[in-house]
């Protein structure tokens, strides 16, 4: 941390360059596109999908389908907007038909993801369903147990605040999930401001003593 934002920013350009230019996965020979990810390149809050989905994969961009349409709306209920935020996936290719990614293509992809929270410098980071749960939790503890429950993690280097939460692609599947996962999103402005104060902590405060003699001695 500490970092100039620029110089940041500009490594993650390069990153994004590195991965479009010679990103040479399992999944290149059936992808359209690399889904690099999108959003504020110094977001406090970025969020952790799974894969590209077939929409994401024809615009690289992600989460631009009926479960990004979804995060799109919750943000908005909490005053937020996703140029607000910074949304990843775990995978930065789509699986054929969808399917779950294998261990070798998270593998493959883990490193990438790790120099995007090590360059955003998130202090909350939302994973989105088991996979990206799993992954940056380092647990094996599925999304069902965990789902709305902060956890302190140090990722990439840092110290985040975890936020598991389910897929708005679930919630699309489900009332039930929706509502929880509305509730959930309803925690992040708190969430956001508890973890930009242990970021950030206020700087120390020295009391004076009455008589000058017994003053501490701050450079000794």
């Amino acid at each position: 941390m500490g970092r100039p934002a620029a110089e940041r920013r500009a490594e993650l350009v390069e990153l994004y360059r590195e991965l479009h230019d010679g990103h040479g996965c399992p999944l290149a020979a059936t992808r359209t596109h690399v889904v690099f990810g999108m959003g504020y390149a110094d977001a406090d809050l970025m969020f952790v999908g799974e894969a590209p989905g077939a929409n994401e994969d024809l615009q690289g961009k992600p989460f631009v389908g009926q479960a990004g349409k979804l995060l799109d709306t919750l943000l908005g209920e909490i005053g937020l907007d996703r140029s607000d935020t910074f949304i990843a996936n775990v995978l930065k290719c789509r699986p054929p038909g969808n399917r779950d990614p294998q261990p070798e293509e998270i593998a493959e992809c883990e490193p990438y993801l790790m120099r995007q929270v090590a360059l955003i410098e998130p202090v909350v980071i939302c994973t989105l369903g088991n996979f990206a749960t799993k992954l940056l939790s380092g647990s094996p503890i599925g999304i069902t147990k965990v789902c709305g429950r902060p956890q302190a993690r140090e990722i990439a280097g840092l110290d985040v605040k975890l936020y598991p939460l389910f897929h708005p692609a679930a919630a699309l599947r489900s009332s039930a999930v929706e509502q929880q996962l509305r509730e959930c999103f309803q925690r992040i402005p708190a969430l956001l401001e508890d973890a930009r104060r242990e970021r950030t902590p206020e700087p120390a405060t020295v009391a004076v003593a009455d008589s000058p003699t017994e003053q501490l001695d701050l450079f000794g």
